[in-house]
């Protein structure tokens, strides 16, 4: 099968595959309210995974992350990683956690054939990481890390999203974190959606200020590989870890997008911020229905357009990253 390519010649290595849109957590930049289920929520079934992952593996997806919601809020959790390693078309799986689960279970994932994953950690000082999940779990999400890294995972990373006036005076602590803790630490710029422009306005960092300082600094930066999501990589001869940047906003941003995203109810969504999904479930109920569901990956990407218009304030109606596993 031929790979998928859009009509601007980006090629699609990476899938993010949503499972469930559940949070228990109330992160104040995504669902500052919680999760309200709107009757109930009917999330793609094992078997819909499976399908979708061998379609997918078909036209030259290489990496999955499996993301939420909380992705490890699904009871067969463990199942899912070792439907998505039963394929030998996948060459690396990852997931994206809060790290409220992982202490106990790190080992068992990794068991099952995950490998990579990043842990939201928006902040060490355990008052302010209280103030922005609505959860007082820090103690719980670090020993998840060290879990984790004695589990033996290929790469640990920490997610935070920058946020001015709550965690910008983090950055000397994270640092001396990864001095000696081979972990990958990313900052992600904070990005406006469609119901949180106050919350933009008053909380928006521009990663290029922390990139600027990082330099300054000595930190050097490294070249992507193919699978590599969106971050622009930095390392230092005199820190065991390394700090990646996410900076929508920056020029050219999207000019090497590589990674496509299925929501927990089965909608393909082209970009973070498009205005609605490409439903694609009623493909995935059978395994002889794999040409057709290629065929249709293949006519969406045809549609993909070149830039997401962030610089236009153009958000989509996304209400928070959670719902597509953002």
């Amino acid at each position: 099968m031929s790979q998928l390519q859009d009509s601007f010649g980006r090629k699609f290595h990476y899938l993010r595959m949503s499972v469930t849109d559940v949070c228990n957590f109330k992160c104040s930049y995504c669902l500052p309210d919680g999760y309200h289920p709107n009757g109930k929520p009917q999330f793609l079934s094992l078997n819909e995974i499976e399908n979708l992952v061998s379609a997918f593996s078909q036209v030259g997806t290489q990496k999955i992350r499996i993301t939420g919601g909380e992705p490890t809020l699904r009871k067969d959790f463990t199942d899912i990683i070792r439907v998505v390693a039963d394929n030998p078309r996948i060459h690396t799986i990852a997931t994206t956690t809060n790290g409220y689960r992982l202490e106990k279970h790190a080992k068992e994932w990794f068991d099952a054939g995950l490998r990579r994953i990043n842990v939201s950690v928006d902040s060490l000082d355990p008052k302010m990481f209280y103030q922005i999940t609505g959860e007082n779990k820090f103690d719980e999400v670090m020993r998840g890390i060290d879990a984790a890294l004695s589990a033996g995972f290929e790469r640990v990373k920490i997610n935070a999203v920058l946020l001015k006036g709550l965690n910008d005076k983090d950055l000397p602590r994270f640092l001396h974190w990864i001095k000696h803790t081979p972990i990958d630490l990313r900052f992600i710029e904070l990005m406006e959606t469609g119901l949180g422009r106050e919350y933009f306005q008053a909380h928006h960092l521009a990663g290029a200020d922390i990139k600027a300082q990082l330099l300054a600094d000595g930190w050097q930066f490294d070249a992507p590989s193919a699978s590599d999501g969106p971050a622009q990589n930095f390392s230092h001869s005199d820190y065991k870890g390394r700090i990646g940047l996410i900076m929508p906003y920056a020029n050219n941003f999207c000019a090497t997008c590589n990674r496509l995203r299925v929501s927990a109810k089965g909608k393909l969504h082209l970009c973070l911020f498009t205005e609605s999904g490409v439903d694609l479930r009623d493909l995935l109920q059978h395994p002889d229905q794999q040409a057709k569901l290629i065929e249709r990956l293949h006519g969406q990407l045809a549609q993909k357009k070149e830039t997401h218009y962030l610089h236009q304030g153009i958000t989509g109606v996304t209400q928070h990253l959670a719902s597509i596993g953002g």
